[in-house]
């Protein structure tokens, strides 16, 4: 998108001088055709009127929206609604100040839509990067009159996914570089160190102890097969990645994920409490509950539970209450199970919701903190007793000898 300047007649036949907003010519010759005004000459943007981003993003190779920037998008749209602001004049200011070139452009597309006479909920489903959870709360929130309090909710409960996947990522980002580092380490000592005792171990003629002839077999093998290994390692990493976001990848690794110890237990409490807040936010805003159900499967990252939530729905169908089918998932906890049971009860569920939501969190804290206080030193004591050993088994022989020598 840029800034193209154009000389034109109207239909009364007066030249007229203008600009318009468009990505290339023949976008502004059809805005003006609309006008119904006849083009004479197009000039195209100079290098400084060139908007780098707004290309990027029509050629594709610009980044998606990223969730940080649209929750700070949704605080910022709420304030200056519930500030009075008019919707079209809070997201031209909104446009001028985004910063992220994908969004910046959906803006603009949405702020289009609404003057054309569309909703904003209907112009934000056009758009990449505002789901259904998001385009529904905003439905909901357009038809009860309470948009600015439903882009509140929707910004606290895309804060708190955030923090829930930032402290997942964090925790595992230390353990993951230390085992990266210590795994170099090895190699190199494998390839480049351990070649540099063999020479003087053979000179002695000694037999070798079979820990060392095991680590110059290692050494060995890593040196003939390094050139074939290293690639292989990367690209069995890359199948491996590209199989799980295959659908039925996806479902393989999600399984055994939530398996490991620990590791599997923060990814099931997390996305437990992704489905408690979301569906507290959603009943909160008067959607119904098997709509809310419905945008809660589709917002799980996990995909067992997800189709464990398929059933809870199908369940509410035939009439039973939310609390009877989630009592029989095997990891949906009891205390949890009764606090929901006690929401349905009171007509409070939303709030029962949000607390169950609140307990889900504190426990993926603690589980965090549990599993990176355990990793931390289980992987310094695995690195490091590889390294003892290497060391020891290429000194063992010239201390033996040493001791032979002085008998």
């Amino acid at each position: 998108m840029a800034i193209y300047k154009y000389e034109a007649v109207d239909p009364n036949g007066k030249k007229i001088l203008g600009q318009v907003d468009a990505a290339s010519e023949k976008e502004v010759r059809k805005i003006l055709r609309v006008q119904g005004v006849r083009v004479k000459k197009i000039i195209p943007p100079t290098i400084l009127e060139f908007d780098l981003g707004m290309w990027m993003v029509d050629k594709g190779f610009a980044s998606a929206i990223g969730a940080k920037d649209l929750s700070n998008f949704t605080k910022q749209l709420a304030i200056m609604i519930s500030a009075g602001v008019p919707i079209l004049q809070s997201l031209e200011i909104l446009y001028r100040a985004e910063k992220n070139p994908s969004l910046k452009l959906a803006i603009k597309k949405i702020a289009a839509d609404v003057g054309e006479g569309k909703t904003i909920a209907e112009a934000m489903q056009a758009q990449k990067g505002f789901d259904k959870l998001y385009c529904n709360l905003v439905k909901a929130g357009e038809a009860g009159g309470i948009l600015d309090q439903i882009l509140k909710k929707l910004s606290t409960h895309m804060e708190k996914q955030q923090k829930t996947k930032s402290q997942i990522k964090s925790a595992m980002m230390y353990p993951t570089i230390v085992t990266l580092v210590g795994m170099v380490v090895i190699w190199a000592m494998m390839v480049f160190v351990v070649p540099q005792f063999v020479g003087m171990l053979k000179e002695t003629g000694q037999e070798l102890p079979w820990i060392t002839s095991f680590v110059i077999d290692a050494s060995e093998f890593f040196g003939t097969y390094s050139p074939v290994m290293v690639p292989a390692f990367f690209v069995a990493i890359a199948s491996f990645v590209s199989y799980i976001k295959t659908p039925t990848g996806k479902i393989f690794w999600d399984n055994v994920s939530m398996r490991f110890p620990l590791f599997g237990q923060v990814i099931v409490k997390a996305n437990l409490s992704s489905f408690s807040n979301t569906l507290s936010t959603l009943l909160g805003a008067g959607v119904a509950l098997i709509d809310a159900l419905d945008i809660c499967i589709e917002t799980l990252d996990s995909t067992v539970i997800a189709n464990d939530i398929k059933e809870v729905k199908k369940k509410v169908m035939e009439g039973k209450t939310l609390t009877e089918p989630l009592s029989k998932i095997e990891y949906f906890p009891e205390l949890v199970t009764q606090m929901i049971r006690v929401g349905e009860q009171t007509g409070q569920i939303d709030q029962m919701l949000l607390r169950v939501a609140q307990v889900f969190e504190d426990e993926v804290d603690e589980l965090v903190s549990s599993m990176t206080k355990m990793l931390e030193p289980i992987i310094i004591v695995v690195l490091g007793g590889i390294i003892a050993t290497i060391l020891v088994a290429m000194y063992l022989p010239m201390f033996m000898s040493a001791g032979a020598s002085g008998g």
